[in-house]
């Protein structure tokens, strides 16, 4: 990989305000669509119809589910002002279908990349999913009750990449 790394970038990738506790969804469409107007509303996609479209034809190349109960619906979008992670906690009991092979998922995590930063899309979903991958790190995210320690956890977690 290049000398990138997520430092060099803003490191506030998500805020309180891209949080939403108690998520519910139809489906992975509907909770895509929730979360990304959090992103529009904080001045982070242009163009919320045209960004969705661009999530849309993501998920139809492949399933953004991971194991443990995690979507990770993503896109790289001419609509995206700057990377981007918007949250949703399912509401208890409620869970959406992202394809994983272990089942539904209660946390859902749109991340949002311009689309000419294609190392940097890269760099964060990988880092992420590592994390994700991690048992404590998703259950902090799905027992944390506040969107500020929500959004502490996404960004501490990705200041720290190391290549």
């Amino acid at each position: 990989m290049s000398d990138l790394s997520l430092n060099r970038y803003d490191a506030v990738l998500t805020e309180p305000e891209m949080v939403i506790l108690d998520l519910e969804a139809k489906d992975r469409d509907d909770a895509a669509a929730q979360l990304a107007e959090r992103m529009y509303k904080q001045g982070r996609l242009t163009d919320l119809p045209g960004f969705l479209k661009d999530v849309t034809a993501r998920e139809h190349q492949m399933a953004t589910g991971l194991p443990g109960g995690i979507g990770l619906p993503h896109a790289r979008s001419e609509y995206a002002v700057k990377t981007s992670i918007a949250v949703g906690i399912c509401k208890y009991g409620h869970r959406l279908d992202f394809g994983a092979s272990d089942g539904p998922a209660s946390v859902v995590l749109l991340i949002a990349t311009p689309a000419a930063s294609y190392s940097e899309h890269l760099e964060v979903l990988a880092t992420l999913a590592r994390s994700l991958f991690r048992p404590t790190f998703r259950e902090s995210l799905r027992r944390a009750q506040d969107p500020e320690v929500i959004a502490e956890l996404i960004n501490s977690s990705l200041v720290f990449f190391d290549h």
